[in-house]
């Protein structure tokens, strides 16, 4: 089995080795395309008006000049064309993917233009609390990433979802076990703006997330209760995102 692996933190992050490792533990193919950058919130841009700068920074290891989305097509297109990978492995994020993270993640998005390209995606990210957020559980991924996904894998991943698992900020002894999730929801107001001033009295502002209580406990069978459990979430996530119930309200209206 061929597995590319990519991530949105960089090719130098900590968490690409964990997702490296965990492909090696299912195979021994594994290739590694990253960006050159931290590409975190970038959500799914493809590179359309920059030229793309590839760099070979090991055997079997790439770097891109660009986003997660353009690395998985430099990959699956470019570098391994002449034999498709069999899978593809985004991660492992430092930081949760769930509730509307996805919406922004870098780590989604590899793992979605994978799917796009119909190969098996999964998309992986580590939890991490104010205390472990220097140094994050990374052991808990590397135990149970690799059966997680070959019992996936064994189930058949539909053509058009994408698999998204998230692992607990606690080490291994302390999971309580798998749960498969549906998507979670925050309470509002999470991000902020934050104004600065440079050294000559500019302003410039920086976007930023705020440690907010929860006013509601998470709701049953999401990601984000999952997560608040101990348990590691694996949430399908499909590419159509046609809210078919108001199809049906807005077909009756718009008649």
């Amino acid at each position: 089995m061929r597995i590319l692996c990519t991530n949105d933190d960089g090719i130098h992050a900590p968490g690409l080795q964990i997702v490296e490792q965990i492909a090696k533990a299912l195979s021994d193919d594994v290739w590694v395309v990253a960006p050159e950058l931290d590409q975190s919130g970038v959500s799914h841009s493809l590179s359309l008006n920059d030229p793309l700068r590839l760099r070979e920074v090991g055997p079997r290891h790439f770097a891109v000049r660009g986003t997660p989305t353009d690395c998985v097509i430099m990959g699956a297109r470019h570098i391994l064309k002449d034999k498709q990978p069999d899978l593809v492995l985004s991660g492992v994020n430092k930081g949760r993917n769930a509730a509307e993270d996805v919406v922004y993640s870098g780590t989604i998005a590899g793992a979605l233009e994978g799917t796009i390209l119909g190969l098996p995606s999964f998309a992986l990210s580590q939890e991490f609390s104010f205390e472990t957020r220097s140094s994050p559980t990374w052991e808990t991924g590397l135990q149970f990433g690799p059966q997680i996904i070959r019992k996936v894998m064994e189930a058949g991943v539909p053509k058009n979802t994408v698999i998204n698992v998230n692992f607990p900020s606690c080490p291994p002894e302390e999971v309580a076990g798998v749960l498969v999730t549906r998507q979670g929801k925050r309470n509002l107001g999470f991000l902020k703006v934050d104004e600065r001033r440079d050294g000559r009295g500019n302003p410039y502002f920086w976007i930023g997330f705020e440690r907010l209580a929860m006013v509601d406990a998470p709701a049953e069978g999401t990601d984000l209760a999952a997560l608040a459990s101990k348990h590691i979430s694996v949430t399908p996530l499909r590419l159509d995102r046609t809210d078919d119930v108001f199809s049906e309200k807005l077909t009756a209206t718009l008649k």
